[in-house]
């Protein structure tokens, strides 16, 4: 093995990890853009939860108001959607036992 032969192999080793750096740069600037995104994210989150604490307060203030049981209602709102979401678990089930059936020809 020459000189020549070595120092294309070192140039080649070279070329790979300078390649390697700059994907590693790349990567360490996206995870830290996603990190932002993550805590701005989380503070609207913060945010969101907060108001809606605050408009649930209000709409139960103001069916108490009215002679109403918010707390009543929103169970009921719960079981409904309870019932709902069941239906569609079971609408999902039979339609993928129906797909997966043997078709009998």
């Amino acid at each position: 093995m020459g000189l020549g032969s070595t120092a294309k192999k070192i140039q080649l080793v070279s070329d790979r990890a300078e390649q390697m750096y700059k994907q590693v740069q790349e990567l360490q600037g996206r995870i830290v853009n996603l990190e932002e995104e993550v805590d701005d994210t989380h503070d609207t989150v913060k945010k969101m939860d907060h108001q809606l604490t605050e408009q649930r307060a209000l709409l139960l203030a103001l069916a108490e108001e009215r002679g109403l049981d918010g707390e009543e209602i929103l169970a009921e709102v719960a079981i409904d959607d309870l019932d709902d979401a069941d239906d569609a678990a079971e609408t999902a089930e039979e339609t993928t036992d129906e797909s997966s059936a043997p078709s009998g020809e």
